[in-house]
């Protein structure tokens, strides 16, 4: 703890962030660089606490209070070391995590938490500026081949921790670059893809393969990656979209959210989508429904698209301001957030049901049909009642569907394997991530369902040492879950 009454001294300060109407003219990213001599105050508001709740709420079990006191101390070097130790890919959480290690910092009790995550991503980019983020290839390779399906965070998580332990990794990604939902979903401003590129080009260099246009299931039959490879890693995420299923659902202008976003990540990419299949919300009446991250990326999209009027529709009440009586420190806190999305325009509207939708001649939506509801509970469960009277209609032009993921796709690899699934739909597996095919592991959203990018490295990393440990019969590589 360098510096004892820092929390009493300081107040906490977030990073700066481009003007609304500068930022909204392009794709760069909204938040600035934190001017390292302010970053170095920020770190000396963590207490070093007895017992560092933050370790609780970071399923990498990032050892927050050694960073945060390194950077104080201006230690930088020390820093990335000891982040690096439990995270492979700091550059991407420090972006993209909602940091629920910030929800559990004790000194959120009675004021506002560290500011981990840019502390997190001021380490990382410092050490990339000074040169000390370079490929490390093993030592000593084992001769043992695994295959790991699908490139999100959790796969490269799997594919950098298997590749440091020795063995020959080959990421196979269905798309036609590499990165999963971190290329395809998250928009650039958010995340420029040269942060992406900047780390697969190191661990190209450590040995790491990859296979881009490989649809493990379809193109890339399952027995071919049986014989070839002593393990395989399915990491492919969980892409079945939640439908909609309402009248008018099945009008034109009604697009699920990842299907929009990726035609525009694709553009931001350089790639020439054609003007008949590219959804843009230029000067449309746009209705997003989902109030979470999906649709506050669409959002944002939306609003460099130069959408006419938007309007973001979640089932759910507005969260409390500040925590609720049965949401206490250290849960995750429920409240009322604006994202940079939210910043830049658009109405939120909470507890709101689509009905249906109607439209015109052509079959092109032009209208929602909606109702507020109430949030009551019926045997245990939760239920949503539409409120007699409160029926209203709005006129639309596009309509994006971001409610969420049901699990992994059903039909090709899945199905090809024999892989067990539980009673909600995800890939089951045993304590050590083995499915119920031997030599056969699962990690991420495939297993896990829809969750954060820091739980899918968490578990690539767990399953990794899975499949390190079947291979070899015994694994030095860490395990952060069980």
């Amino acid at each position: 703890m360098g510096k004892v009454t820092g929390f009493l001294e300081i107040k906490r300060k977030g990073p700066p962030r481009r003007p609304v109407e500068e930022r909204i003219r392009d794709w760069k990213e909204v938040y600035l660089p934190f001017p390292e001599p302010e970053m170095q105050k920020q770190g000396a508001r963590c207490m070093d606490c007895g017992i560092p709740f933050c370790h609780q709420g970071c399923p990498l079990g990032n050892i927050v209070p050694d960073w945060n006191d390194l950077v104080y101390r201006d230690q930088w070097r020390d820093a990335i070391d000891r982040l690096h130790a439990t995270n492979n890919f700091p550059e991407w959480t420090g972006r993209l995590c909602p940091a629920p290690c910030e929800g559990a910092c004790v000194l959120g009790i009675n004021d506002d938490p560290v500011t981990i995550k840019q502390i997190e991503q001021s380490i990382i980019e410092h050490a990339f500026e000074a040169g000390w983020v370079e490929a490390t290839p093993p030592a000593v390779r084992t001769g043992k081949r695994v295959a790991i399906i699908g490139s999100g965070p959790a796969g490269l998580a799997a594919a950098a921790q298997l590749n440091a332990a020795g063995h020959w990794v080959t990421v196979f990604e269905r798309d036609d670059r590499i990165g999963g939902l971190l290329r395809y979903g998250i928009p650039e401003f958010k995340m420029e893809k040269r942060f992406l590129d900047r780390r697969l080009q190191i661990m190209e260099k450590e040995g790491i393969a990859f296979r881009t246009n490989a649809h493990v299931g379809v193109s890339v039959p399952v027995d071919e990656l049986r014989s070839e490879f002593g393990a395989i890693v399915l990491a492919g995420g969980a892409c079945w979209p939640r439908d909609l299923q309402v009248p008018g659902r099945e009008l034109r202008g009604i697009h699920f959210a990842m299907e929009y976003l990726t035609l525009q990540n694709k553009r931001c990419e350089g790639d020439s989508v054609p003007d008949d299949t590219f959804i843009t919300a230029h000067g449309k009446r746009v209705v997003i429904i989902g109030g979470g991250d999906t649709g506050a990326d669409c959002l944002g999209t939306v609003h460099r698209q130069g959408a006419h009027s938007v309007h973001q529709f979640e089932l759910l009440p507005r969260p409390p301001d500040e925590r609720a009586r049965d949401n206490p420190w250290p849960q995750w806190p429920n409240i009322f957030r604006v994202s940079s999305a939210h910043e830049e325009g658009g109405a939120r509207v909470y507890s709101v049901s689509t009905q249906r939708f109607t439209g015109d001649a052509e079959g092109r939506v032009e209208q929602l049909h909606a109702a507020q509801v109430e949030m009551v509970h019926k045997a245990g469960r939760l239920d949503f009642t539409p409120i007699p009277g409160s029926e209203f209609t709005l006129d639309v032009d596009l309509v994006l569907l971001a409610m969420g993921f049901l699990g992994p796709e059903r039909p090709g690899m899945l199905t090809d394997l024999g892989v067990k699934l539980t009673e909600r739909g995800n890939v089951w597996r045993d304590l050590n991530w083995m499915t119920s095919v031997p030599g056969v592991f699962a990690c991420g959203d495939m297993q896990r369902g829809q969750s954060l990018i820091v739980w899918a490295i968490a578990e690539g990393r767990s399953a990794a040492r899975g499949v390190d440990q079947y291979l070899m019969g015994v694994s030095e590589l860490p395990a952060p879950l069980p």
